[in-house]
């Protein structure tokens, strides 16, 4: 059906959006959210006595170094899904196996997108340097409503389309 490559499409390039819209403002207010990284790594407002402050990493070029490759994650998420978006939209009126094909770019920007949000900020972030801990650095709650949204789309996308009806 033709309102379900449609969809597809919208939603893949929706957050090819979100991806951009997020690497834009890291960019931009490169500070301001440099500042959420490094208090993160440094897991300075994690609980008093936890005792996997050993984890912490306190030197400043690392912390540039991590924020840049989230950024570059950020980007590369943002430029593979809206080169899947483009390249679904060249192939909506085709047959389904062509359509199918089309879906590849697409499912790699969405999987990207999902290990940036869910390995980058739940596992390593939350978990490893116990971002769950600290009232004021934590973004779990974003980053799983970022993820959740993201493997949505990944598996509505994966599902096999038909033909396109006459």
């Amino acid at each position: 059906m033709q309102i379900i490559r449609t969809s597809k499409i919208i939603l893949v390039g929706a957050v090819g959006l979100y991806a951009s819209l997020v690497a834009f403002g890291n960019i931009t207010d490169y500070g301001s959210n440099f500042a959420f990284v490094q208090h993160v790594l440094s897991m300075d407002s994690v609980f008093p006595d936890a005792t996997t402050t050993y984890r912490a990493i306190t030197a400043p070029v690392l912390h540039h170094l991590a924020y840049l490759l989230i950024i570059a994650a950020e980007v590369a998420t943002a430029a593979v899904c809206w080169i899947g978006a483009g390249r679904m939209f060249r192939s909506r009126g085709a047959a389904a196996r062509e359509f199918n094909r089309s879906k590849a770019w697409a499912i790699g920007g969405l999987t990207l997108g999902f290990l940036v949000w869910q390995v980058g900020f739940m596992s390593i972030g939350g978990e490893w340097f116990g971002m769950w801990m600290s009232s004021t650095w934590n973004g779990l709650q974003s980053a799983f409503r970022v993820f959740i949204t993201i493997v949505g789309v990944l598996i509505f996308v994966s599902l096999r389309d038909g033909e396109l009806e006459e």
